[in-house]
């Protein structure tokens, strides 16, 4: 598909606003700015409260208009970007000008009042679907593809939504090192759905059905593991040509991805199976860790992914983008991944993770609690082609939004993994250094790093174990947003080929990123579940463990700050 370039002017006219959410007092005036986009070829709980996260794609609050009502508020809001600034943007490392531009149009936004349920909307396993609901969808691809460049409900103006809100485009506060993201942090479920939520309901008003509902890929089933043959057929509208030519079928995804084959390919689907598990049971007995850590005010791009994102997620997104391009476009780069149908497909899929992960714990799962959290929100376009504002709070139950997923099995349920070796003495006879010593971090993962990290807490009680998770922490991960990056951890592994064997209990997660096209330096974190690991490794009563570090992809452009054991 080719690439599109926008051009944005920017009017200002004096009127109101629609009401802001309660939690924010009204300012006396604003600004309502009107933005027109031409195309040149013809988108844990925590104990404070504060105010609303704002993520404004069009610009609503600017710091200026911003004023508290509560002066025990320890922060304020992330004010709206500056649309006068936002053009081309410029690269955060080279201030080089950009090429594409995210630019939405902007006009009256109203607060969007979730519509009554009439039926549900049954989004089905893309492997499962007939061909009748395959034309049903084409047909819709079609006629958002047919829509004029300008109007914000055409394929490309929808896929700048995600560039937009995904590719450091927007500044937080005015300074141009703090950037809004969505990603790597606990926006990126809620964020996902609502874009989906309506990238679904523009298609179904566009063929006047009310029930269509989007595909989603069943990647974490050996059945649905193939990219789906809908998206391959290349006179389809869901075809695109910037794809990875030797993943498409019957090619089976490596959710593990690194750039490279697994050595074994007789792995792949085993690893598959206990990458799920680890991101879905082992490693998210804590909101953060499966949600992705806190993102208010000041806070810098990336501060944590959850569990999904950065392994499975990022891995689909990688494997899918084109090496031949040269950014790993369309699905392998953060600013073209929407221009790729088979995204909203993978999308769907992770959005079914968030679903089925809060079905597992309960009929009343637990979930953030602060207004930071859930009076987040953001502006997306409607079917109606209406500028609407949503909020994080409102995407909790699926149902209450008018759709559910077909329900199929969840083989990576029972995969729990298996120890090679029980009892390890590798731990107290290793030569690696203490993690604590000062000279060992920052380091530089161009290689395997191997540290021994202390425990401060042995042969806790199932009490204990159900207070608090040990949590093994890589912390001060210093990597460029520009490059796809990866590396696993293992825990007292004595394997010579550790990079080889994800399916055996001393794996214990990785971290994976998708690059963005306007890039930056960011320090991020991962917290990794030890609980679980440390009970197959038969281990609890050791004082330290030997964690590897293992570079997969992009490891000379990985710095590592620190390892540590936490409680939480």
């Amino acid at each position: 598909m080719a690439s599109l370039s926008l051009s944005c002017s920017l009017n200002t006219t004096s009127s109101q606003l629609s009401p802001r959410p309660k939690t924010l007092a009204k300012p006396p005036h604003l600004h309502h700015f009107r933005v027109w986009c031409c195309s040149e070829n013809g988108s844990k709980s925590q104990k404070f409260d504060r105010r609303n996260l704002l993520l404004g794609m069009g610009g609503l609050y600017g710091a200026a208009n911003l004023v508290s009502t509560d002066s025990s508020a320890s922060a304020t809001p992330i004010s709206s970007p500056d649309l006068s600034k936002c053009t081309t943007g410029t690269n955060l490392n080279t201030s080089e000008p950009l090429e594409e531009s995210c630019c939405p149009p902007l006009s009256q936004i109203i607060d969007y009042k979730l519509p009554p349920v009439a039926k549900m909307r049954v989004r089905p396993a893309a492997h499962l679907v007939t061909k009748e609901y395959v034309a049903k969808y084409e047909k819709a691809t079609a006629l958002m593809k047919a829509l004029p460049d300008d109007d914000p409900r055409s394929f490309m103006q929808q896929a700048n939504v995600h560039c937009a809100y995904c590719n450091l485009t927007y500044e937080q506060t005015g300074d141009s090192s703090m950037r809004i993201q969505i990603h790597n942090s606990w926006l990126f479920y809620p964020w996902h759905r609502w874009y989906l939520y309506f990238y679904e309901r523009i298609l179904g008003k566009l063929i006047d059905d009310p029930t269509f509902a989007l595909p989603f890929w069943n990647w974490d089933h050996p059945d649905g593991m193939i990219m789906p043959e809908m998206y391959v057929k290349k006179d389809s509208p869901l075809y695109d040509e910037r794809r990875n030519q030797d993943h498409l079928p019957p090619a089976v995804l490596d959710l593990n991805f690194s750039a490279q084959p697994t050595a074994d390919a007789s792995k792949v689907v085993p690893n598959n199976l206990v990458e799920m598990y680890g991101e879905m049971v082992r490693n998210v007995s804590n909101l953060e860790d499966f949600y992705g850590a806190k993102y208010v005010t000041g806070t810098a791009p990336d501060p944590g992914p959850g569990s999904v994102e950065r392994g499975s997620h990022s891995a689909v997104h990688a494997w899918v983008g084109d090496p031949r391009s040269p950014s790993q476009e369309d699905m392998g780069n953060f600013y073209t991944v929407g221009r790729d149908p088979c995204f909203f497909c993978h999308h769907t899929n992770v959005d079914r993770m968030w679903s089925v992960w809060r079905s597992l714990r309960g009929s009343k799962p637990k979930d953030f609690t602060e207004p930071d959290w859930l009076d987040s929100n953001f502006l997306f376009y409607d079917e109606n082609a209406q500028l609407v504002r949503v909020t994080v709070r409102d995407t909790l139950e699926e149902e209450k939004m008018g759709f559910t997923y077909q329900k199929v099995d969840l083989p990576w349920l029972n995969k729990r993994p298996q120890a090679r070796v029980k009892k390890s003495k590798i731990a107290a006879t290793s030569k690696a250094p203490n993690a604590a010593e000062a000279t060992v971090f920052p380091v530089k993962l161009d290689k395997v790093v191997k540290v021994l990290v202390d425990r401060p807490k042995k042969s806790r009680s199932k009490k204990e174990k159900e207070k608090e998770e040990e949590l093994l922490v890589i912390e001060g991960i210093e990597v460029d947003t520009g490059k796809f990056l990866r590396f696993e951890v293992f825990v007292n592994d004595e394997d010579d080929k550790a990079e080889e064997l994800i399916d055996k209990a001393e794996y214990a997660g990785c971290y994976s990123q998708v690059p963005h096209k306007n890039s930056m330096k960011v320090k991020s974190k991962i917290r990794l579940g030890l609980t679980e690991l440390l009970e197959d490794l038969d281990v609890e009563d050791d004082d330290k463990i030997l964690v590897s570090l293992v570079p997969k992809a992009g490891g000379e452009n990985i710095t590592i700050g620190g390892v540590k054991i936490i409680y939480a």
